[in-house]
C-alpha cells in the first residue's frame, strides 16, 4: 500500500510542531538529568557544611517525665540538647526541661544559634538570625515544621541552617547548590506548584505527546526512507 506524498507532507507537519512545542520541555529535561547524574546528593544536602559528628553533651539527675501532673500518657519521648541544658520532647507536642520540670513552649532565638553551632561546621560565621513563621509552596524550607529561625552564615553560596522553633531539633541546611537542584527539580517533575509532585498531569500530559513524537519520528522514517522503498521493490 502506497501512502500519498500529500498524506506524507501532514505526517511531516505534525511531527515538526510537536518537536518544536516539546523541545523546550525535553531540552529542561536533559539538562536537569545531566544535573543531577553529575551531583552528589550529600552535597547537595549540604552535609560538607554539617559537622560530621555533632557536639553533643551526657546528662544525669534527669526526671521521671512521668512525673509532670499535666501527662496523661506517654505515646513518644526523645531527650533534646538545646543549648547544653536537656529536654524531653513529649508526643510531638511540647518540651519538659529534664532536670527541673519546668514545660517549654519553644526555643529562643539564642538556643537556636546554639543548636546551629552544635551541628554546622565551628569556621562558619553567623550573618543573621530571622524567625519565619510561614512559608510559600515554593519556599526551601517547604513542608517541615513551622515556625523556625533561620541562621544564615557569611558565605558565598549563601548557606542557611533552620532550626525548628516548638521542639528545637535541627532541621536542615540549604545554600545555592541546592537551590539550582529544586529548581531543575522543579522543570523534571513539571510540578510548578508545590516541586515535588512526580504525579502530575502536565507530567503525564507532555510524557505522552514525547512518546507520540518519538513514534512519528520512526513511522515518518519508515514512510520517506528511501532505502526501505528499494526493499519493497525487491520483494
Amino acid at each position: 500500500m502506497s501512502i500519498s506524498r500529500k498524506t506524507i507532507r501532514k505526517f511531516r507537519k505534525a511531527h515538526r510542531y510537536l518537536g518544536v512545542f516539546l523541545g523546550m520541555q525535553f531540552l529542561m529535561w536533559t539538562v536537569s538529568g545531566i544535573y543531577f547524574s553529575w551531583t552528589d546528593i550529600d552535597e547537595i544536602h549540604g552535609d560538607h557544611f554539617k559537622r560530621e559528628i555533632p557536639v553533643v553533651t551526657s546528662f544525669d539527675n534527669l526526671i521521671n517525665p512521668v512525673s509532670d501532673p499535666h501527662l496523661n500518657e506517654i505515646t513518644s519521648l526523645e531527650l533534646r540538647d538545646i543549648g547544653g541544658e536537656p529536654y524531653y520532647w513529649i508526643n510531638d507536642s511540647y518540651l519538659l526541661n529534664a532536670q527541673n520540670g519546668l514545660k517549654r513552649s519553644g526555643i529562643t532565638e539564642e538556643e537556636a544559634l546554639l543548636v546551629a553551632e552544635a551541628n554546622m561546621l565551628p569556621e562558619l560565621e553567623v550573618n543573621s538570625v530571622e524567625r519565619i513563621e510561614s512559608v510559600g509552596n515554593h519556599h526551601e524550607y517547604r513542608e517541615k515544621p513551622l515556625p523556625a529561625y533561620v541562621i544564615s552564615y557569611k558565605t558565598p553560596k549563601e548557606v542557611k541552617a533552620y532550626v525548628s522553633v516548638r521542639d528545637g531539633a535541627f532541621q536542615t541546611v540549604r545554600y545555592r547548590d541546592w537551590r539550582w537542584f529544586d529548581f531543575l527539580w522543579m522543570t523534571h517533575t513539571m510540578d510548578y506548584q508545590g516541586r515535588d509532585d512526580f504525579n502530575t498531569t502536565l507530567l503525564r500530559g507532555f510524557s505522552l505527546m514525547g512518546l507520540i513524537t518519538v513514534l512519528s519520528g520512526f513511522i515518518l522514517f519508515y514512510l520517506t526512507s528511501s532505502t526501505i522503498r528499494n526493499l519493497k521493490h525487491k520483494k
